[in-house]
């Protein structure tokens, strides 16, 4: 064979190989998915289901702020799915073209009293003016939307006033439940999904706030426009209608949309 066309079939070959060595690369980019706090035991439950059902698409998942993911996607992050505590902004984010899906509804949550060294289920909000809790733990609420909820339950109550010396800010929801469980605060106003952990499912040891105090906690999720064409985005949007998906999501407390 001569010399150059060797070379033109060699070069063939690497690049045919440099290509399917670039598709197996994509295949296997992880779904990144970012996710409110209050999701954290609900959703790596119904990821166990959806990772079995489908291995090929690999899934990573940031939990936070939802105020703050909105910001991160506006100004290009790279996730393909964006679950809110606050459905406002998913729906702002499909109004400014940041969406390849309308906003789903998912569900509502709600807010209880919660603490890591005193059954809280015996307290109520009126318990909080108590000299023992010199510090009571809420999420930020400039940006995460269960602080929000909690500040108005405090504020229909006529606590705010008084509490708000007393009150240490958690970044997110989850933050917040780290504070009461380290220490930083004797009590504090947490998700129901989340004072449900996987241990504590049988148990009901908070207080749960009684939702005529506060906006309703209505919830929703988005494909983003960075994941408009990743089959899996669209495969998970699907496996969160499922009775499955459902049941987890009942069994943390969450409403669902229609019941």
């Amino acid at each position: 064979m001569p010399y150059p066309l060797q070379r033109l079939l060699a070069g063939i070959a690497i690049f045919a190989l440099s290509l399917a060595m670039a598709a197996a690369q994509a295949s296997e980019a992880p779904m990144r998915i970012a996710a409110a706090s209050d999701l954290r035991f609900a959703l790596e439950e119904i990821l166990e289901t959806f990772t079995a059902d489908h291995p090929e698409h690999p899934v990573e998942v940031v939990y936070g702020s939802s105020g703050r993911f909105r910001s991160q996607i506006e100004n290009g992050a790279p996730f393909d799915l964006y679950f809110s505590a606050d459905i406002a902004y998913p729906r702002a984010l499909e109004e400014a073209g940041h969406a390849a899906s309308e906003v789903i509804p998912y569900a509502e949550g709600r807010i209880v009293l919660w603490s890591d060294g005193i059954d809280a289920s015996e307290l109520t909000l009126e318990s909080l003016g108590d000299e023992r809790f010199r510090r009571i733990a809420i999420a930020n609420p400039r940006h995460a939307p269960y602080g929000a909820r909690a500040r108005e339950a405090l504020i229909a109550s006529g606590l705010w006033e008084a509490l708000e010396p007393r009150l240490v800010f958690g970044e997110n929801i989850a933050h917040t439940m780290q504070l009461v469980q380290s220490g930083a605060a004797e009590v504090g106003i947490i998700a129901l999904a989340l004072a449900r952990k996987p241990e504590a499912l049988d148990r009901e040891d908070y207080y749960l706030i009684d939702d005529a105090l506060h906006e309703p906690l209505e919830q929703g999720f988005i494909i983003t426009r960075h994941g408009g064409d990743n089959p899996a985005a669209k495969l998970f949007a699907e496996t969160m209608q499922t009775p499955e998906a459902r049941d987890i999501m009942r069994a943390y407390g969450f409403v669902l949309p229609g019941e």
